[in-house]
């Protein structure tokens, strides 16, 4: 059991995904798994370590979640992860407001902002509807979590520390703030932070709004030094506030706002045991039965960020190059579906499907398809493939982590070797130990696969070791406690 965390008050985690999703299983009953996502499984690592007050406060996702949240009442609910309890509020959204809040506003549109996503010359529109989804959507959405994290600070006395993730409630703490001015907030955004120009796609009063409810926390977190300062440079172009970056702050209101970054990680000790799992091993026996020589992996979700269609562009292109690779090699892309319900996505996951077959079709033959694609929501397989990979293509066009990158090299036994875009903000701890491409060269990904099954034995097992070693150093506890030392001399100065 891991040493449990000093933090030293009420501590309340608010994110929209939870750590469970509950449904109702064949025979009628609630049934609870692991809830999706990998904020979800890097915060369900830390509550093994966390007191038991604390309270993690996330939306109702499926029509049981709200089922059972309504049985509750709005209280918290204690839920058994493994050998311990976490404290869960599902906050029930209206269902049009949570439409337009998740689905119009936090993605794809912030999403596609903040990761550069956008066509310009054919989107995003700011329509009237664009604006009645900001303001019946996100801002109700973001109004109602900060009463009820207002209503868990209060229970706690007033005094508490709140720590919001991500960039669905960018609009959460001035709520919180004006109703417990005792509490501290930090809000952590695990997504890249443009330059101030790309924050220019939004009209003024929205964008404003956004950065000064985020400036209402006393503590802005990212990955990456170079988010915290593109965040400072927003602040003081935009907005004409002054900024100080030899300190990293701004001032607002006559309060200072610190920008910080923490680069997350994973729970090296938990994440080792699922490797280890029976129900991993097995899967890792049915993929090793199935393997030729060489093994190439992916494991993303169906997302435009993750630059899924020029990986394959790039294995097609190392194929072309390197014909005696054919039927020694297999591309095994285990794709997570994700947000289906969002038009440019739909059509992403049949782009990723057209192309995987024309791949197939091209090099492959009765006995050998080169890709081997499987969408679907399988984490278990996904650490097993961990272990078999030759080489580990993790090439986003922007990320703001990325555990893939993490999780991969710990999980690995055969030396594998990580492909790392230097637009990923893992790039910032793994870039020395991997190889590094340009998420738009599409020759140069080939080359650094081909450079990856052929290489050296002895540079294979080093660059790998040197991975393992930087992930077990800065682990998801490290990640953790530099928050909470901030935030102790923070309050100090207060």
């Amino acid at each position: 059991m891991a040493e449990e965390l000093e933090v030293g008050e009420p501590l309340i985690l608010v994110s929209n995904r939870g750590p469970a999703q509950f449904t109702v299983g064949e025979s009628g009953s609630i049934e609870m798994r692991r809830g999706a996502g990998g904020l979800v499984t890097a915060l369900s690592g830390l509550t093994r370590q966390l007191p038991d007050e604390c309270v993690w406060v996330c939306s109702a996702m499926t029509d049981t979640d709200i089922e059972v949240a309504r049985q509750h009442e709005g209280k918290p609910i204690d839920l058994e992860d493994g050998d311990r309890w976490v404290r869960v509020r599902m906050v029930v959204s209206e269902a049009e407001a949570y439409q337009r809040f998740y689905s119009v506003i936090a993605n794809p549109l912030l999403w596609f902002l903040q990761h550069d996503l956008w066509n310009l010359s054919r989107a995003p529109n700011i329509t009237a509807d664009i604006r009645a989804a900001f303001e019946d959507g996100y801002l109700a959405v973001n109004r109602h979590f900060a009463e009820v994290v207002a209503e868990e600070v209060e229970r706690a006395g007033g005094s508490a520390t709140v720590m919001l993730h991500d960039y669905h409630f960018y609009l959460v703490a001035p709520g919180v703030r004006e109703r417990c001015p005792g509490a501290f907030l930090h809000h952590f955004v695990h997504i890249p932070w443009p330059q101030p120009d790309s924050w220019r796609i939004l009209p003024a009063d929205m964008r404003e709004r956004l950065v000064r409810g985020l400036l209402a926390n006393d503590v802005v977190a990212f990955h990456t030094e170079h988010d915290a300062r593109n965040f400072l440079f927003t602040c003081r172009q935009l907005l004409d506030l002054p900024v100080d970056f030899d300190a990293l702050t701004v001032t607002v209101d006559e309060r200072t706002v610190a920008a910080r970054w923490y680069p997350i990680s994973l729970d090296v000790e938990g994440f080792e045991v699922l490797a280890g799992s029976p129900e991993v091993l097995a899967y890792e026996e049915r993929l090793n039965n199935s393997r030729r020589e060489f093994l190439i992996l992916r494991v993303d979700r169906a997302d435009l960020s993750k630059n899924i269609l020029r990986g394959f562009m790039a294995f097609d292109r190392m194929l072309d190059l390197h014909p005696d690779l054919a039927g020694r090699v297999t591309f095994l892309a285990l794709v997570q579906p994700s947000r289906g319900d969002v038009d440019e996505y739909a059509d992403y996951a049949e782009r990723i499907r057209r192309l995987v077959a024309d791949i197939n079709l091209k090099h492959g033959h009765t006995e050998w398809q080169p890709v081997a694609l499987h969408f679907e929501d399988n984490y278990l397989q996904a650490v097993a493939a961990y272990r078999l990979y030759d080489a580990l293509l993790v090439n986003p066009v922007f990320d703001g982590m990325n555990l893939v990158a993490k999780e991969g090299p710990l999980a690995n036994r055969r030396g594998g070797v990580l492909i790392l875009s230097e637009h990923a903000g893992a790039h910032h701890e793994l870039g020395a130990f991997a190889l590094t491409v340009h998420p738009f060269d599409i020759d140069q990904q080939a080359d650094a696969l081909y450079e990856a099954l052929t290489m050296d034995p002895q540079r294979r097992q080093d660059l790998h070791r040197a991975c393992v070693d930087v992930v077990r150093e800065n682990d998801l506890t490290k990640w953790f406690r530099a928050q909470l030392g901030d935030i102790s001399t923070l309050r100090s100065r207060s």
